[in-house]
């Protein structure tokens, strides 16, 4: 199997593109094969919420909007100069192959988001920073500090008192 899917060539988006605004009627999905990607929300107060992070291997889009026909609920802007596949097919035009990647990826998505909805709900800040340090071991490097805040659901504050904590130890 190709180390991204779909057999196509990718697109080089550069940082700083949105990629999806919130409220479009037709949702996309990206395979990331190189670079950094994320999607969020944006609340009525104008507060960011990221959702997920697409390093290298990833695949992001909205599944919602995408499987139930309504308008995007989140935006995807691209964090680093990337290459990028736009996932454009419907799933009768997908290959076994293709179809067998894009579940692996599906569910390995779907098992992280149950395990961050875990931990938001019963962990406390610190073990929801682990967490992220498992499943994103290199984005320490290359996402800012205020944006793993808004993942973890904390304060730039928290977090940096919870790294001088892990620093420590």
């Amino acid at each position: 199997m190709n180390s991204y899917p779909f057999n196509e060539t990718p697109i080089r988006v550069k940082k700083g593109e949105i990629l999806q605004m919130a409220g479009k009627s037709q949702a996309q999905s990206y395979a990331v094969v190189k670079g950094l990607l994320r999607s969020y929300m944006i609340d009525q107060k104008g507060k960011e919420h990221i959702f997920m992070f697409a390093p290298e291997g990833w695949i992001i889009g909205d599944i919602h909007a995408a499987s139930s026909q309504t308008s995007t609920r989140l935006f995807i802007d691209v964090l680093e100069d990337s290459e990028i596949v736009p996932i454009r097919r419907s799933i009768d035009e997908l290959s076994l192959e293709d179809l067998k990647y894009g579940l692996v990826k599906a569910l390995k998505r779907v098992g992280v988001l149950q395990n961050r909805v875990i931990m938001q709900m019963s962990s406390s800040a610190w073990e929801r920073y682990q967490y992220f340090i498992d499943v994103y071991p290199d984005l320490l490097s290359r996402v800012p500090q205020k944006m793993i805040a808004s993942y973890l659901g904390i304060t730039p504050q928290a977090l940096s008192r919870i790294r001088g904590e892990w620093a420590r130890s």
